[in-house]
């Protein structure tokens, strides 16, 4: 039985800041239970996956459970992760995935794509696209973001899955962005095709944790990523490059140990953009500017820590606003609708907010 909410209530404001950039904070949908992604679709109704397994949709003040998901490996922070619509949803009704799935040695991160049948009730044709080389036991560190690149293709983030070391080793998966077809094929021009001992997926490597991801107004994509203690990452992802984990950082080891060889080395990747204390970031978000003009281009990354939005801005990247609320209670995904409103969700109330213009006075 769904007890989610579909609904639309005005929330006072939260920190001071807030209102003084003119938005206003509306509740959209409440009662979740551990939701990690959403996705608005072209009908206005809203797709949510659930960390078990479960996709909601939420459409016309009611909701229902979509069925014909995939098996979920649910074990720490894996279960069903990011969902993302076709960017020719409207014609094709297909919907890309992340999950961990059971395989040989525990669990992988995996890609699959689904048609989202003509009543909006189940899930049609699931198959999966991309899953990693190999599986691990370790409940943490699965990514997982996926983005239909502007060429079409499809970049999906791993983590390293708690083996820090393999994020170097480009014979695994692990601690890469991965670039496929919409049919899982390898595009021609991946940086390591026909390369002896290296996966012809990995499009960059050297990532700890990237729970976030989008394109930017070029069309580049940027993750935000977790480090250890201290060291988080906003990194603007380039073809073939190595962002260093584990052999740089800005934080440290949870121990206070040293993390390899300090924060930079010849021919590894600086971050964008740090934070050190850690903030746990997920979702990420590159502005478009159409609601708020101001904030064109900037990149929103939510907090799961701090319980805040972060808006960062300018070259090089600063952060310019904490967005903290009562609503920011760890913030996981951050989508931009339609309109331009800023939808985010919040694990920690167990729903979905949107940032909207506020009405004159």
């Amino acid at each position: 039985m769904i007890k989610a909410a579909f609904v639309v209530v005005g929330l006072c404001f939260g920190a001071a800041p807030v209102a003084a950039q003119g938005i206003n904070i509306e509740q959209k949908i409440s009662g979740l239970d551990t939701p990690w992604a959403m996705a608005i679709l072209p009908d206005a109704s809203v797709l949510v996956t659930e960390i078990d397994g479960r996709l909601l949709r939420f459409a016309d003040a009611s909701s229902h459970e979509v069925s014909g998901t995939p098996k979920v490996a649910e074990s720490g922070q894996g279960g069903l992760l990011d969902i993302t619509p076709a960017r020719d949803f409207a014609t094709s009704r297909t919907l890309f995935f992340t999950y961990a799935k059971p395989m040989r040695g525990g669990s992988g991160t995996a890609l699959a794509a689904a048609e989202l049948s003509a009543d909006s009730q189940s899930l049609e044709n699931l198959r999966d696209l991309f899953v990693m080389s190999t599986g691990s036991s370790a409940g943490r560190h699965f990514g997982s973001r996926v983005v239909e690149g502007a060429d079409g293709t499809l970049f999906m983030t791993i983590g390293d899955r708690g083996d820090d070391v393999t994020a170097q080793d480009r014979s695994v998966h692990n601690g890469s962005v991965i670039r496929v077809n919409r049919d899982g094929s390898v595009p021609r021009d991946n940086p390591f095709i026909g390369q002896e001992g290296i996966l012809p997926e990995i499009w960059s490597f050297g990532h700890r944790n990237p729970q976030g991801a989008g394109l930017d107004l070029d069309g580049n994509l940027w993750v935000s990523e977790h480090g250890a203690r201290g060291g988080d990452e906003v990194n603007r992802i380039r073809k073939g490059a190595n962002f260093g984990w584990p052999v740089i950082s800005y934080g440290r080891h949870y121990s206070g140990g040293k993390i390899g060889e300090g924060t930079a080395k010849s021919g590894l990747e600086q971050p964008a953009f740090y934070w050190d204390p850690s903030i746990a970031p997920s979702g990420l978000l590159v502005y478009s500017g159409k609601m708020f003009p101001d904030w064109r281009g900037d990149i929103f990354v939510g907090a799961l820590k701090f319980n805040y939005i972060a808006r960062l801005e300018g070259d090089p990247l600063v952060e310019a606003q904490q967005i903290m609320t009562d609503e920011t209670a760890r913030v996981r995904d951050i989508v931009e609708a339609p309109d331009g409103a800023i939808w985010f969700i919040s694990v920690g109330n167990g729903a979905i907010y949107s940032i909207a213009s506020a009405p004159p006075s």
